[in-house]
């Protein structure tokens, strides 16, 4: 499942990062990768505010796209 279908609140761990390289270097440098625990604490136009490794990070849509949960 895609983080932007996840509900707010839950913990979820990262299965996969698809996308081009720098999207997935980007998340890398936040903490983002396979393994690792991600929660969706809220949508705001259009961003997702995520809690990586206790920090706060917003992505856009997109980003949120290639983030696959299991």
């Amino acid at each position: 499942m895609p983080l932007n279908k996840a509900k707010l609140g839950q913990t979820f761990q990262v299965e996969k990062i698809e996308g081009k390289d720098k999207i997935k270097k980007f998340l890398f440098s936040l903490g983002c990768f396979e393994g690792e625990q991600i929660t969706v604490i809220s949508k705001l136009a259009g961003n997702y505010i995520v809690n990586i490794k206790d920090s706060r990070y917003a992505i856009d849509e997109k980003m949120a796209k290639s983030i696959l949960l299991f």
